[in-house]
């Protein structure tokens, strides 16, 4: 298994520590609206955390139920509004549901039959539009335009706080942990728990993992700055667009990344489905594929981030 690892990228220091209260203070507001996802040992050594059995299949309800219960009730009843390819409009459904409110979400026209379903039988309203305008509609800022209150999948605060309490079970599990390995989109997920750690276990590193279908981030790192891709990627999961405030933030939260081939991560797909029993995303098995490459796993943890898969996909890659 090969794997294009970026050289010389610069980093900061160290990540930047969250709150020590807001560390302790996030876990309790959420912890009765989502699940402790178990820790599970791997077959070739190391750890697998299984995000993809939460609530909606994935890490993302974390966040944004931190987010809106962070919300005064008169705001949260204008309603809750985001943009995704469909792990964080479902979280935003799911979430928009529980608390009462109505929902709505920016999705590509391409997100997956699984995805788009998903969303629509939680009651949200899903609003499709070619990847380029909808990147566009992101960096224009549209929402600012909108009625609802807009959650950014990625670069919200209290969203990446939702995200950071990944780090404190991780630690509740194994408290040897040495290494974390997660897959990258827009960085929020990495950035919440690299935080979270820089603030309870400042020793364990957070290891970004993305597909070479879309390296945005490897790229980005090479180039010195902004970078512009089109996805070709089972892991759609992680295929946000380049943003310059992340950037800073994974500069100094990511402390090594691991590029997977896509060959080899449909075949990690296949693995967790035959091997271990867990269906996963794209997104979801790219940090197994790069636990596979580790030399000495023992320490390390894999999260399995989503499990949100088309089922026609999932049949493709069983019968490759």
């Amino acid at each position: 298994m090969g794997a294009d690892q970026p050289a010389a990228v610069p980093m900061l220091p160290r990540p930047p520590r969250m709150e020590a209260e807001q560390v302790r203070q996030v876990p309790r507001r959420i912890a009765a609206h989502i699940r402790h996802t178990p820790l599970i040992p791997a077959p070739a050594g190391g750890f697998l955390k299984l995000e993809c059995l939460q609530p909606t299949g994935s890490f993302k309800v974390r966040g944004f139920f931190a987010a809106a219960l962070a919300i005064e009730r008169s705001e949260l009843d204008r309603g809750l509004l985001t943009v995704s390819a469909g792990n964080a409009a479902l979280a935003c459904a799911y979430v928009a549901r529980e608390l009462g409110v109505a929902c709505r979400v920016v999705m590509p026209d391409s997100a997956s039959r699984a995805k788009l379903e998903g969303v629509g039988a939680l009651g949200a309203t899903p609003l499709l539009m070619p990847r380029e305008r909808m990147v566009e509609w992101i960096a224009s800022r549209s929402w600012e335009c909108e009625p609802e209150v807009f959650l950014h999948p990625f670069a919200d605060e209290g969203v990446m706080a939702g995200h950071a309490t990944l780090a404190a079970e991780i630690l509740d599990d194994f408290p040897n942990v040495e290494r974390v390995l997660l897959p990258v989109g827009g960085g929020g997920l990495a950035s919440g728990v690299a935080g979270a750690f820089a603030t309870m276990r400042e020793a364990v590193q957070v290891v970004g993992v993305q597909s070479d279908g879309y390296p945005l981030w490897q790229r980005a790192f090479a180039a010195g700055g902004g970078v512009s891709l089109m996805p070709s990627t089972i892991a759609d999961g992680t295929t946000a667009p380049f943003d310059a405030a992340m950037y800073e933030r994974l500069r100094s939260a990511v402390a090594g990344w691991v590029v997977i081939p896509e060959a080899d991560l449909r075949a990690a797909v296949k693995r967790l489905a035959l091997e271990v029993k867990i269906t996963a995303e794209g997104a979801g098995a790219l940090a197994y594929a790069a636990l596979g490459m580790e030399r000495s796993p023992q320490n390390t943890v894999a999260v399995i981030s989503g499990g949100n898969i088309d089922a026609t996909l999932l049949a493709t890659l069983l019968t490759e």
